[in-house]
C-alpha cells in the first residue's frame, strides 16, 4: 500500500451541532473539513493566516460529501485529511470523518483555488507559493 501524509484532528461534537433526529447536522461536516484542512497545513509548517498576510485567499471552489454513518452527540470523532490532487492551479483535499471505532461516517473532498486578496483574480498556487506547492507534491496521494 502506497504511503502519503494524513493529518488527524479530533472533532469536538456539541449538542448544538445536532438536528431534530439527534444526529450531527449535515452542514457541520464542512466545518470539520475546514478543521482538518487547517490542521494539515499547520502539520507541514504553513499557515492559512500567512497566506492571507501574503495577499491571497484559497476559497472553496467545489465540495463533495458522502454520508455513510451518523455521528451523534457524545460520540468520539476525528477528521483525517490528505492532499488528493495538486496541479499548481487547484488543490483537492480528501477527508474521512471517523468515529471512535474508526468507522467511516462521512468522506469527501474540497477543491480550492488561489486568488489575489485585492481583486479575487485567480493565480497559480505554484507561482504564488512555490515551496508550499512542492511540499504538497511530496505528501500528496499518488
Amino acid at each position: 500500500m502506497e504511503q502519503y501524509f494524513i493529518s488527524t484532528r479530533e472533532i469536538q461534537l456539541y449538542y448544538a451541532d445536532t438536528d431534530m433526529m439527534g444526529v450531527i447536522y449535515h452542514a457541520n461536516y464542512l466545518k470539520f473539513f475546514e478543521l482538518g484542512r487547517t490542521g494539515l497545513i499547520e502539520d507541514i509548517g504553513y499557515s492559512y493566516v500567512g497566506m492571507e498576510e501574503a495577499g491571497y485567499f484559497a476559497p472553496v471552489y467545489d465540495v463533495q460529501v458522502t454520508y455513510k454513518k451518523p455521528l451523534r452527540y457524545g460520540d468520539q470523532a476525528f477528521v483525517k485529511t490528505w492532499v488528493e490532487h495538486n496541479d499548481g492551479i487547484k488543490t483537492i483535499y480528501g477527508y474521512s470523518i471517523v468515529n471512535g471505532n474508526n468507522e467511516i461516517c462521512a468522506e469527501g473532498t474540497t477543491t480550492h483555488i488561489i486568488v489575489k486578496k485585492d481583486n479575487f483574480k485567480p493565480t497559480a498556487f505554484k507561482k504564488a507559493f512555490p515551496e508550499w506547492f512542492l511540499k504538497y507534491e511530496e505528501i500528496k496521494k499518488r
